[in-house]
């Protein structure tokens, strides 16, 4: 039992640890997807959840924290009951989120493990419904687990604690340290728009009483009745990319942006984007040669825009996009992305504009 006790706490404190780091990563991630928990909670359960939205980053910041340590503490033993509980009160929540989801797909993704690892809403919830049961077991057996005798585990927990803030911090004023998104640099997004695979087909059929599965189409003149079918390469004929499009007022814009060499000032709420990052592009935008042409993309209102631009000579052309979709492009409000003819190239902060020079470097 001793043994079977250690492998589980080992293997539930690991996986903590290993969700938590690669939020840490990215917690404006993991703020964006508490907005969309926030949002949909106060239009079907209470409106009082809209309270939370405003402090969606705070709170990320708190439960990537959390997962590292408490895991960590779980494994090294260190205040066994507190840890217990903490970890406890956090898989009930989490997994409260997953069958929220799974059942009223309201939330399509739940990001268990960001966006490095993608779950269904089902396999998110099965996932959590297993360190449920991995988490009593543990919990039968708390008297079991004796405490850690390690002379500096307060210190290791600590540093743990102020180490995992400190990375948060980081990634949020500047951009994950791994960027694991459709649009990472690299990536070219003609490409990413189109699906790696043909779609492959299972159908199941009904004849004589009997069900019978196949990935040919069975004639309905030899007895059969289509049931159903499924799609059995679905990840592979999916394309990264589903949702990119831009526009304005005279129409579709997204082969225009994706043609040529572009430096998108990326604003998902532009009334909302950093005041010195808007001067620090203004300024890069006008050195730029003319070769090189700055586009803001935003979803804000036209009356929103032509104010920021006025207030902040920004003379750049600007389209809309979907905000989820700026979003995930880029984790900074103003951002910058240079594409040369759909390929990204180069990604900046707000606090990190590059200079003339390191953006024709990439060229």
């Amino acid at each position: 039992m001793k043994t079977l006790i250690t492998i589980v706490r080992y293997l539930v404190g690991g996986l903590f640890i290993f969700s938590g780091i690669i939020k840490v990563n990215d917690p404006i991630g993991t703020a964006i997807k508490m907005e969309e928990y926030f949002a949909v909670f106060a239009g079907d359960i209470a409106s009082f959840f809209s309270v939370f939205e405003p402090y969606a980053l705070i709170i990320a910041v708190i439960m990537n924290v959390l997962e590292v340590v408490l895991g960590l503490a779980l494994i090294m033993r260190w205040r066994v009951k507190l840890t217990m509980n903490l970890l406890s009160l956090m898989i009930l929540f989490f997994t409260f989120l997953t069958f929220y989801t799974a059942y009223f797909n309201k939330v399509t993704d739940c990001g268990c493990f960001g966006d490095a690892i993608k779950l269904t809403p089902w396999e998110s919830f099965t996932k959590d419904v297993i360190l449920v049961v991995l988490i009593g077991f543990l919990y039968a057996n708390i008297n079991k687990i004796k405490e850690s005798t390690f002379a500096t585990k307060n210190i290791v927990i600590g540093s743990t604690t102020v180490l995992t803030t400190l990375l948060c911090i980081y990634a949020i004023k500047h951009l994950p340290f791994i960027d694991f998104r459709a649009y990472k640099i690299g990536t070219t997004i003609q490409e990413a728009m189109k699906p790696a695979e043909s779609p492959n087909f299972e159908y199941t059929f009904k004849k004589d009483g009997k069900e019978t599965k196949s990935t040919q189409y069975l004639s309905k003149d030899d007895g059969y009745e289509l049931v159903g079918y499924e799609i059995t390469n679905e990840e592979a004929s999916t394309p990264k990319i589903t949702d990119f499009a831009l526009w304005n007022e005279s129409g579709d814009k997204t082969q225009e942006v994706l043609t040529g060499t572009k430096l998108l000032m990326i604003s998902y709420y532009i009334e909302e984007a950093d005041e010195e990052g808007l001067i620090d592009i203004k300024n890069l935008n006008a050195a730029l040669p003319n070769d090189i042409q700055a586009v803001i993309l935003t979803s804000s209102s036209a009356e929103d825009v032509l104010k920021v631009k006025a207030r902040r000579g920004l003379k750049a052309d600007f389209y809309y996009g979907d905000a989820t979709v700026l979003k995930t492009i880029i984790r900074s409000n103003p951002g910058l992305v240079l594409l040369k003819d759909g390929k990204v190239l180069g990604k900046w902060h707000h606090n990190d504009v590059p200079e003339v020079e390191d953006i024709i470097a990439l060229l």
